[in-house]
């Protein structure tokens, strides 16, 4: 792996002092440089563009929010990570759009040293630039339309209560992924194990979720005029849900766990949220993506690849990761329709969701051109899960047509 420019800022010198002793064991891996101010932070951005930015919220004159305001102006290829320790909620609604995690301080030292990992290997994730200038930029997602005016009217209504906006928010794609990243802020302090993202709106409570979405404005409408003729926004949520169900279901029979039982289900609900990116992002070409499959006979994915030197896959857990979302989710969505490039060995929640994923398609209920991932028998094989194959396949089938609580 190449070595990474981070950059730490913080306007007080012990602080750093500190970072540097903590971090020294990651030297050669890391080219570390610190800055005392924003404004000096940004004078260093202009030598040479710094992989991750790590910034202490409350600085004088140029804080924390308006230093990496300004760094994703001008280099959205970025990833922004804010150390913060308490903050008022203004500081709050002004930071959650511009950075991409969130980590308390003082951070504990191992706990910046996997941050600080995690995100050099998302780094090489994406190899072209463009797709991950795109797709670092991102701080909301589209929502359908007829979701999103429903959320407004809720939380407009002073007669509604938090659970009817969860079980809305829960059913839409992009708010809960952004609702699940927010959820884990260091800012909130919910620090504990979420389960879907009906949870991580009754967590957040009302008042919170009313000015992140009134004020902050942290979801959007999709524009349906500016979309992919050839792929409905809906049929993408009906395919996600699907996947996210089936996903917890076959879970559920190999175990008990529910940490990977939600883990599951988040990462099969998001599995395909790559393509809800450059639907957003970049319609026309992903038209282009959608004619090149359907003229060479080929999955979609593959054509992506070609047009994009990136797949849905990819960019998806590339947002995820960026959004701090855990290892599990992350690797379930890269690997859903290359499950042999894994190199586990046993049932977790790769295994979960490729299954998933083929029995919705086996099912004809999802987006995906005509192509969806076939059921990898030789992986299933190699995770010694071959003989489950029909107890998962009739599980997802009872579960088919069923009003599924998210």
């Amino acid at each position: 792996m190449a070595t990474k420019r981070v950059l730490f800022v913080d306007d007080e010198p012990n602080i750093l002092s500190g970072m540097k002793r903590m971090l020294r064991s990651l030297r050669n891996g890391l080219d570390m440089s610190f800055a005392e101010s924003g404004k000096e932070a940004l004078e260093l951005m202009k030598d040479e563009p710094f992989d991750i930015v790590v910034s202490d919220m409350r600085m004088p004159g140029m804080d924390g929010a308006e230093l990496l305001t300004e760094i994703r102006k001008q280099y959205p290829e970025t990833i922004r990570i804010m150390l913060t320790g308490q903050a008022d909620s203004g500081s709050v609604m002004r930071t959650v759009t511009v950075a991409h995690q969130f980590l308390a301080k003082p951070c504990e030292p191992e706990r910046l040293k996997t941050t600080l990992h995690r995100a050099c290997l998302l780094h090489n994730l994406l190899s072209h630039p463009v797709m991950r200038k795109v797709v670092a930029n991102i701080d909301t997602l589209p929502s359908l339309p007829e979701i999103y005016i429903r959320v407004q009217d809720l939380l407009a209504d002073p007669d509604s209560s938090v659970d009817d906006v969860a079980k809305c928010i829960a059913r839409d794609i992009g708010m809960s992924a952004k609702i699940l990243q927010l959820v884990n802020s260091a800012f909130f302090g919910l620090f504990q194990h979420i389960e879907s993202p009906a949870q991580a709106v009754h967590l957040l409570g009302l008042d919170t979720i009313k000015s992140l979405v009134l004020t902050v404005k942290i979801f959007s409408q999709y524009d349906e005029a500016q979309g992919v003729p050839s792929l409905r926004l809906e049929d993408l949520w009906e395919h996600s849900m699907m996947v996210g169900a089936y996903a917890r279901k076959i879970t559920e029979q190999q175990t008990s766990n529910q940490k990977i039982i939600d883990d599951a289900f988040i990462a099969g609900l998001q599995h395909d949220l790559g393509k809800l990116v450059l639907l957003a992002n970049m319609p026309e070409k992903y038209q282009e993506a959608l004619d090149l499959a359907a003229r060479e006979n080929i999955p979609v994915y593959q054509a992506e690849s070609k047009i994009f030197q990136a797949t849905h896959a990819e960019i998806g857990a590339y947002l995820l990761g960026l959004w701090g979302f855990p290892a599990a989710v992350i690797e379930a969505i890269v690997y859903h329709h290359k499950p042999l490039k894994y190199p586990g060995d046993s049932f977790d929640t790769v295994v979960a969701v490729h299954a998933a994923n083929a029995f919705a398609h086996e099912n004809k209920s999802g987006a995906g051109g005509g192509h969806g991932s076939l059921l990898d028998t030789e992986f299933l094989v190699r995770v010694n899960c071959e003989d489950r194959i029909d107890s998962w396949r009739e599980a997802c089938r009872q579960d088919l047509g069923e009003n599924d609580n998210v």
